[in-house]
């Protein structure tokens, strides 16, 4: 007698279907992830959805960066006076005085006429700060309406020079209320022509 075949019946293999990624907005929904049957399907889910948001901020925070930049660019780029000038007065002359203010003058009204910028700067320091010394001043009574009626125009006191005057004076040296101080006149003379001032010694 011959062995028997044994047929064992057809089963049809089981196919998973897998569910595609949905968005909303720009938050991602993994639809499939609340369907998974095992822990390591649900901790693979969750990993991707973690690196997709976290892609998507980048991304935003990428978008945004060059605006924040340029901004700050503007910013730095702020108009400026056309024109520039430094005096410089650093005698205790009032014919010196006179005529650092005349000069200031001159240029102010002829630029006012043109409809151009200006900024002017009259720099004092050494012997030249009584020009802005409250109490020693020969000019003051021209400096307060000068300054009243052009903005543009600054007066800079030296730091350096109120200290040393008051020290060899046994007093506080007070200045004019128009006066700016400054830790150093002629640094700052320096740096105003770093800056393009023209310079201008009477």
């Amino acid at each position: 007698m011959g062995s028997a075949k044994i047929e064992r019946p057809y089963r049809k293999p089981m196919l998973r279907r897998r569910l595609p990624l949905t968005f909303h907005g720009s938050i991602p929904d993994v639809q499939y992830c609340g369907k998974a049957t095992t822990s390591v399907s649900r901790a693979v889910c969750a990993g991707l959805a973690i690196e997709l948001v976290g892609s998507l901020m980048a991304s935003t925070a990428l978008a945004q960066a060059p605006a924040k930049q340029v901004r700050a660019k503007i910013s730095d780029t702020a108009p400026q006076a056309m024109h520039r000038v430094a005096i410089q007065v650093n005698q205790n002359d009032k014919a010196l005085m006179d005529l650092a203010l005349n000069n200031a003058k001159n240029v102010i009204d002829y630029y006012k006429e043109k409809g151009e910028t200006l900024a002017i700067e009259i720099v004092t320091y050494g012997p030249g700060l009584h020009m802005l010394r409250a109490d020693t001043s020969p000019v003051k009574e021209r400096i307060a309406p000068m300054s009243l009626e052009n903005p543009s125009l600054a007066f800079i006191a030296c730091g350096n020079t109120q200290a040393n005057q008051s020290k060899a004076e046994g007093k506080p040296v007070t200045l004019i209320s128009e006066a700016k101080v400054m830790p150093s006149g002629v640094v700052r003379l320096m740096e105003l022509q770093k800056q393009g001032y023209a310079y201008i010694r009477p």
